[in-house]
């Protein structure tokens, strides 16, 4: 699978681009903030339906303007498929696969696989529990429909739940009755999410360690550890002892909505003791991790963003990574950066097509 035409209007600072691309590494240069980022992101938009950076559609639209425009030609399966979206101010979001619009966005999510690393992957380290959540939550849901549904289910679930609560006086036999109804299901598609993040992550475990100690040669030891209320408990008795403290705070303290992944190295957690390389070195194993782990399952190779990637990192570590990103399981590359004579070498240790793009003022040119 590879993007092969990339057409973007109005899209955040690039106000029309058209761009022709390979098969192996396509290689976006300039200053920041000429662009370079909002083209991946444009990428990024036509696998998930959204920015990687801001949620708010209107506000990916360019200064001045009241739409956007992204399109993309890929080849997938040997046939061409031709991938439309739509944003105006004040009009629902169209998105089309072959000039047929979608009923429903998730049905397009994991079509087009994609994985992208980017120096916003930090807040997965020193953010909250969420953005992990999402994290997993985003792959599982590129190859796996029913787990994408029940997550919908889920949360709409607790939010149901939570407008209860808030409005909740008292623990009477009628508000017990009620919450039993919202327990069920979230006891029932709960049990359900937490087996799906158990498995992948069990399964993305060994690769992501693979990975990692590629890149710092066995210098450190690194783990992930998946951590749930739900996990190895009697979940009824969880949510039914947290009652009184739900009706209290007005929302729902337990559940796999506070799901979270403890990253760790040396047995403590990457956030307090983990270097800015060591802490790269983790989301990019993490992330490459995801890379194999989505080609197996999706039996197709997903599309790779690199977005300043070598920033923080050392050059024995910069060098395992290209050495790692050369082979023969990654095909269709992009990457930014900020100086061409950075890119160059990478390029010429790399066995793999590449052009090359000189961005200013979102503008691109060969």
């Amino acid at each position: 699978m590879f993007l092969k035409h990339l057409h973007l209007l109005n899209f955040k600072n690039i106000e029309l681009a058209q761009l022709e691309l390979c098969k192996g590494i396509n290689c976006l240069i300039g200053s920041n903030g000429t662009g370079k980022t909002n083209l991946l992101d444009a990428i990024y938009y036509m696998s998930f339906c959204k920015s990687f950076f801001n949620p708010i559609d209107s506000q990916n639209i360019r200064h001045d303007q009241d739409f956007f425009v992204v399109q993309g030609t890929y080849v997938l399966n040997n046939e061409e498929e031709h991938i439309y979206c739509g944003v105006k101010n004040g009009v629902k979001k169209q998105f089309k696969r072959n000039k047929k619009e979608y009923e429903k966005l998730s049905d397009h999510i994991g079509l087009l696989p994609l994985v992208m690393i980017s120096p916003q992957d930090e807040r997965l380290i020193v953010e909250g529990s969420e953005q992990r959540r999402r994290y997993v939550d985003g792959v599982i849901s590129q190859y796996d429909k029913a787990y994408l549904e029940q997550l919908i289910k889920y949360n709409k679930v607790v939010s149901q739940r939570n407008i209860y609560l808030k409005n909740l006086k008292s623990l009477n036999s009628t508000a017990h009755e009620m919450l039993d109804i919202w327990d069920y299901q979230m006891i029932d598609l709960g049990k359900k999410i937490v087996q799906a993040r158990t498995q992948f992550l069990q399964e993305l475990q060994p690769v992501f360690l693979e990975t990692y100690n590629f890149i710092a040669e066995h210098k450190e030891e690194v783990e992930f550890v998946y951590k749930s209320h739900l996990k190895d408990k009697d979940f009824e008795g969880v949510l039914k002892n947290a009652r009184e403290r739900d009706m209290i705070l007005g929302y729902s303290t337990k559940g796999v909505h506070k799901d979270d992944v403890d990253f760790r190295i040396g047995g403590f957690p990457i956030k307090k003791m983990g270097s800015q390389g060591q802490k790269k070195t983790f989301l990019i194993a993490l992330k490459l991790g995801q890379f194999k782990f989505l080609a197996i399952h999706k039996k197709r190779t997903p599309i790779l963003l690199l977005d300043d990637i070598f920033d923080k990192l050392d050059s024995q570590r910069g060098d395992k990574l290209i050495e790692l990103v050369g082979g023969e399981c990654f095909q269709q590359i992009f990457i930014t950066d900020t100086q061409l004579s950075r890119i160059e070498p990478v390029l010429k240790k790399i066995n793999k097509e590449s052009r090359i793009f000189m961005v200013e003022d979102g503008e691109f040119r060969l």
